[in-house]
């Protein structure tokens, strides 16, 4: 059986965390047999690699030439103090050591360069993001190999063969599963753990790129589909999808399972759960991906499964996405005028701003829809200058926002099975004296989404938590 594992960074944020994800890893491949592991950046608070990394580079774009030198020497710091603590002195330390200095002196020459230029291209961050992904997995394999585990660190722009579109690449399916299998295969075969890093790829010219958000995670899914996995494992911090956020509501619980369309709308409203595209490939292969947490590994997390259509339940989880604004487009003129919805969402997508919510009265006298707060002059003046004629004409009475609002999603797949849901739903807010501004709902009832006011959200959220199971 074969199982992808991919751990974030505070499974490999200190000596310690490595210690233990080296015991699951070991652990884990002895019940599964063949095993492939994906490691994150470094990600001890409050410093993350990654962090560092970008931050440095931002930096010198913008004229500083000291703080990519203070990142980088801290960088060696942590990665000495993890090396130190890990590696014995008569055993790999020194090349490990060795190694990961030239990713950081490579990482500072590249600074250098953007300093003197005074220009951060996407090519060149992509070319800096993804080193502390291949400093964390030559650590991690020497210290499985010093276990007695034979391990082997591999640079995933072996592996994952992606486009040019620098600083959120898409895979090509065909070459990866092809460079991913000729690979690993051999090494599995050879009973030796593959320790990958996350978040990069590389042209078909050996050029390096990364995922986008959600990278390393979608690397595990990559390889996953590649080698036709039994199971993905996503090892984090939580014991898998929460039915709420815990800082909000402190009895939210785990979900033992959920569809890829419950995920994909709870990733869209604000949970903290994997980007849509990080599950497809496992998804459209019928490939279980599960969700784990490395500092409690007995909880067995929340699976996540393709969606059946057989469904039942209710409500699974509420979420929340806080500072945002409610746009209205309004006007007795736009009554059965067509090309008003089109004209409103092209002014919107001119001014590079994005849509979370839409909603319309039959009548058409009106539209609204909810975007971020920070973009939300920039949209109101696109659409002043679309409608300049209407406005002056008075068909369109006005353009104005309410702010600030949130967006109050309830996900469950059982819910258009379920009579009754969004009357408990309103009955719940009302009870609790909060006002729903807006409402969405798509056809398929696998989310209802409510507007309120931004200082309502809590008590909205908290409200609407106590239907779970109920």
């Amino acid at each position: 059986m074969t199982l992808v594992m991919k751990f974030g960074g505070t499974s490999v944020g200190s000596a310690a965390a490595m210690r233990d994800t080296a015991v699951l890893i070991s652990q884990t491949k002895q019940a599964w047999g063949q095993v492939v592991v994906v490691a994150s950046g470094m990600g001890s608070k409050p410093e993350k690699v990654t962090d560092l990394l970008l931050n440095g580079a931002h930096a010198a774009a913008a004229g500083d030439g000291e703080l990519y030198k203070r990142n980088a020497a801290l960088m060696r710091q942590i990665h000495l103090e993890a090396i130190d603590d890990l590696l014995e002195p008569d055993g790999e330390r020194q090349a490990v050591l060795a190694e990961n200095g030239r990713f950081i002196d490579r990482y500072e020459a590249l600074c250098q360069a953007v300093f003197v230029l005074g220009e951060l291209s996407p090519r060149a961050l992509d070319a800096m993001g993804g080193m502390g992904e291949q400093m964390a997995v030559r650590i991690l394999a020497a210290y499985l190999r010093q276990q007695g585990f034979p391990a082997e660190a591999i640079d995933a722009t072996e592996l994952i063969v992606t486009d040019d579109n620098f600083l959120n690449a898409s895979p090509l399916k065909a070459e990866t599963n092809e460079k991913t299998r000729g690979r690993l295969r051999p090494l599995l075969s050879a009973n030796t753990i593959p320790i990958v890093t996350g978040f990069i790829g590389a042209t078909k010219e050996g050029i390096t790129t990364t995922l986008g958000r959600g990278g390393s995670d979608y690397t595990g899914a990559i390889l996953g589909e590649a080698l036709q996995a039994d199971e993905v494992w996503i090892w984090t911090d939580v014991d898998g999808v929460m039915t709420a956020d815990p800082r909000i509501v402190s009895t939210a619980k785990s979900i033992p399972s959920l569809s890829y369309r419950e995920v994909s709308e709870l990733a869209f409203y604000g949970a903290k759960v994997l980007h849509p595209k990080t599950m497809r490939p496992c998804i459209e292969n019928d490939i279980p991906l599960r969700i784990k947490n490395t500092f409690n590994p007995e909880h067995p997390g929340t699976v996540i499964v393709p969606d059946t259509g057989a469904a039942n339940g209710g409500i699974k989880a509420v979420t929340a996405i806080k500072q945002l604004s409610l746009i209205t487009v309004e006007g007795k003129g736009m009554l059965g005028v067509p090309g008003i919805a089109a004209r409103t969402f092209g002014a919107v997508a001119r001014g590079g701003q994005s849509v979370l919510l839409i909603s319309q009265a039959s009548s058409e006298q009106s539209i609204c829809f909810a975007a971020p707060e920070s973009g939300t002059k920039t949209i109101i003046g696109s659409l002043e200058a679309e409608f300049a004629e209407e406005l002056k004409r008075q068909d369109i009475d006005r353009i104005w926002a309410l702010e600030p609002v949130s967006i109050v999603t309830v996900v469950g797949a059982g819910m258009r099975h379920t009579p009754g849901i969004a009357g408990r739903l309103f009955m719940a807010l009302g009870n609790a004296s909060v006002n729903v501004v807006a409402i969405a709902q798509g056809s398929s009832e696998c989310s209802i989404s409510v507007v309120v006011a931004d200082h309502d959200t809590g008590t909205a959220v908290s409200q609407i938590h106590r239907l779970i199971g109920s």
